[in-house]
């Protein structure tokens, strides 16, 4: 899911109908509409406040040296303050070099609230993207968010092991965030440390599909270190 893994993106603001571009860093609340922690000083965040129209163009990285190789999607929404503590702590979560910052008084949360989108999987591969297609199941998303703290303290105390096998490379590595698409994690040896996104196979629907998923991704991990 390039929108849930995605650690930077640009944003598009307007204001008397003229566009600007700025680089934002996201984050995906549970049903997917994009969380950006900015700055009450910047030209942005003055201009989504007049008019809360904005966009987003998030990327994979490309597929060989031509740059439209990449996997993007741009999509196309309305943002709004978000006041819930969580949402703040799920950004955190995943760029945890902003603590510095977090607390500062002129910075604050925005939610961008999806309402149309287009997804580009390579050269000359476009498709339209409306409201639902850019809407998880919301049973599936109240339910993984209920079971998130759960999920994440039971592997973070019981499966180390596991997710650094998943990982790919030893390390202190703890599960931060939970969702219908995959989760993430962070090695808390890093000094600098970065946030790694582990998809699903396919969308989840509860704790138990959750579960599956682990040992699914722990076996494979194991028989690929096996043929090592």
């Amino acid at each position: 899911m390039i929108m849930r893994q995605a650690r930077v993106c640009t944003l598009a603001t307007v204001k008397d109908g003229q566009p600007l571009a700025s680089l934002a860093t996201p984050a995906c609340a549970p049903d997917l509409s994009v969380l950006l922690f900015l700055s009450t000083l910047s030209e942005h965040t003055r201009q989504l406040k007049a008019d809360p129209r904005c966009s987003l163009l998030l990327a994979a990285p490309p597929r060989s040296a031509n740059p439209q190789t990449a996997p993007r999607v741009s999509v196309a929404g309305l943002a709004e303050l978000e006041p819930d503590p969580a949402m703040k702590a799920r950004w955190l979560a995943v760029h945890p070099y902003a603590q510095l910052y977090a607390d500062f008084g002129d910075f604050a949360l925005w939610r961008i609230r999806l309402q149309s989108g287009q997804l580009v999987g390579g050269f000359a591969r476009a498709f339209r993207l409306n409201k639902a297609d850019l809407t998880p199941d919301p049973q599936a998303v109240a339910a993984l968010l209920e079971a998130e703290d759960s999920i994440m303290a039971h592997c973070n105390a019981d499966h180390a092991d596991a997710l650094a096998l998943i990982a790919g490379r030893p390390g202190s590595w703890r599960m931060v965030a939970v969702d219908v698409d995959g989760f993430d994690l962070i090695d808390t040896n890093d000094q600098d440390p970065i946030v790694r996104r582990i998809n699903w196979s396919g969308p989840v629907t509860d704790s138990a599909a959750v579960r599956q998923e682990l040992v699914t991704m722990t076996r494979a991990a194991r028989q690929e270190l096996s043929r090592d």
